[in-house]
């Protein structure tokens, strides 16, 4: 009878702190639940846009130029005879030579040498014409400022940001509002800006938009 009546008592005691730590365990389930949907919800952030738009910027690729040394022909993707040469030769870079057939003896004069040697990311290939193609970065995008965010929905935001070009110092001889530049006439700085990779890297923040969607606890580029 006795050992009855204290099985009885620890039972009676026992089940409460069971019920008590269901309670609790309901609790923190609820508010973990409560935080995530707050959070599914919540608006994209200023911050959390730019390390994005950032990280899309420097996925991108450089501005590069392309061009040959040795006996350059002229063909439909060369024309020794095009302002893009000779804008190398007046920015030191490469000597000019006139060659048979409207082609050009073109050498790397030791400053452009040096110079392409300075610079990160320079590519050098012999061709089968045996002369050999530079392929060599001018300027690297770089992020500046937020201008806006704007929510499309729950999921879905469009961000407005301002970046600006970094030039190297062979993107300074390609800089559209530079001196060397400036001594072309106008339909030779055309050519250069529509064909040769010249651009305003030294000009005003350039103002680009980004469509994201939340993907998980984050925020990622929307598929194009």
């Amino acid at each position: 009878m006795f050992e009855a009546e204290v099985e009885m008592e620890r039972r009676s005691s026992f089940l409460p702190l069971v019920l008590m730590l269901c309670l609790v365990v309901a609790i923190v389930g609820l508010a973990a639940y409560v935080i995530l949907q707050v959070k599914e919800k919540t608006p994209l952030s200023a911050q959390q846009a730019s390390g994005i738009a950032a990280a899309a910027l420097q996925a991108r690729s450089p501005a590069v130029i392309h061009f040959h040394t040795g006996l350059v022909k002229p063909g439909n993707d060369e024309k020794p005879g095009d302002p893009n040469y000779r804008l190398l030769e007046k920015g030191g870079i490469v000597k000019l030579a006139k060659a048979a057939g409207g082609g050009a003896v073109v050498s790397l004069t030791p400053a452009g040498e040096s110079l392409l040697t300075s610079v990160p990311g320079v590519k050098k290939e012999k061709e089968q014409d045996g002369t050999f193609l530079y392929q060599a970065p001018l300027a690297q995008r770089q992020m500046v400022s937020i201008a806006g965010v704007t929510m499309v929905g729950t999921d879905s935001a469009t961000v407005d940001y301002n970046w600006k070009w970094v030039p190297n110092q062979l993107g300074e001889v390609f800089d559209a509002g530079g001196s060397v530049v400036k001594s072309f006439n106008l339909w030779d700085r055309q050519t250069l800006i529509n064909k040769y990779q010249v651009d305003f890297y030294n000009g005003e923040t350039t103002r680009s938009t980004v469509a994201l969607v939340r993907s998980g606890n984050g925020w990622k580029i929307a598929a194009q």
